[in-house]
């Protein structure tokens, strides 16, 4: 939070209330006494109390929570969108359309018949190939839904929070948000009711200077807290990288772990396989040798006996010639 004082809430006004005779009961807590006939509110409860709405709506924040800014006067319009538009947070500165969070479905439907005459218009608003008749009418509706729906936009749904600069004049919004329980920071003068306001932040709510002050630091609470969420972001998505960094080599020395061990498995399995396809690989070289030997012996058997018959017979024939021979002399 930017440092404030009280020299600041003195020359914003802060300290000024309304009259005594319009003053509501309630509010008696926050008022630190009577001067010239107007209240005068105690600075030192508001800075409590806009701390304590600073750092509520800075951890919103963080959580990806903004709150919609509502601020209709006609001296405090500029300011309310202006804030809205630094912090990036949507905004109602015209009029409080009722159901505007009690019915959002019809208020979305509102919202894109707004974005279709944008279209049509095209960029620079000239309703090329529509009748003039016509683009005049669709042009009056379309800045018409743009006053009172141009800050919400793009507000997809009901938001989590309200900021409200005048909760006296807006009771609309603070009866719709008590009724969905949505929590509203508000900005309560001597002559509002602060029951219902979940952050009451006594102060004047008729000063633009005043209510600069109480916009500028939700802003910067918003903005704080949505930087805070991405630095967050940032950090979560290194360590998440570092880790796994870290847990690659750990997967990696499983995935060995695991080939080994599968490894070793299929060779296991694969054992008596080889065992098998061994002895049928030396019964086929056993059968093989055996073929081979057997016409080997069978060969050399029938030349013993070829070359024994053929011995035996020649001598035997000589002695019968020699006989006969013998015979004739």
């Amino acid at each position: 939070m930017a440092v404030i004082s009280m020299k600041q809430f003195l020359e914003a006004g802060v300290h000024f209330g309304h009259q005594t005779k319009r003053w509501h009961p309630n509010m008696a807590p926050y008022i630190y006494g009577i001067k010239n006939g107007v209240h005068v509110i105690d600075l030192r409860q508001t800075l409590t109390k806009l701390k304590e709405a600073y750092e509520y709506v800075k951890a919103s924040a963080e959580e990806g929570r903004v709150p919609l800014f509502v601020g209709t006067k006609i001296q405090i319009q500029r300011i309310v969108k202006e804030e809205a538009d630094r912090c990036g947070c949507p905004y109602i500165n015209f009029r409080w359309l009722g159901g505007l969070l009690t019915n959002f479905g019809t208020v979305k439907q509102s919202i894109a018949r707004m974005k279709t005459f944008e279209e049509v218009a095209g960029e620079d608003g000239s309703y090329e190939g529509v009748i003039k008749k016509e683009a005049l009418m669709m042009e009056r509706k379309r800045v018409k839904l743009e006053r009172s729906l141009g800050g919400v936009r793009n507000m997809k749904s009901v938001p989590s929070m309200l900021f409200i600069t005048d909760c006296h004049k807006e009771q609309l919004a603070l009866k719709e948000a008590q009724k969905l329980g949505i929590p509203v920071v508000g900005i309560a003068d001597t002559n509002c009711d602060p029951t219902g306001i979940d952050f009451v932040i006594p102060g004047n709510d008729d000063s633009p200077r005043a209510v600069a002050l109480y916009a500028n630091v939700i802003a910067t609470a918003v903005m704080e807290g949505l930087a805070a969420r991405k630095q967050t972001r940032i950090e979560s998505i290194t360590e998440e990288k570092a880790a796994a960094k870290k847990a690659k080599p750990a997967a990696k020395a499983k995935e060995k772990e695991t080939d080994v061990v599968s490894e070793a498995k299929a060779e296991e399995e694969k054992k008596p396989e080889a065992k098998a396809k061994e002895k049928k690989a030396e019964v086929v070289t056993e059968a093989k040798s055996a073929v081979e030997k057997t016409p080997a012996k069978k060969t050399a058997a029938t030349a013993k006996k070829a070359e024994t018959a053929s011995g035996k017979k020649v001598p035997a024939a000589k002695a019968t010639k020699a006989k006969k021979s013998e015979t004739k002399k």
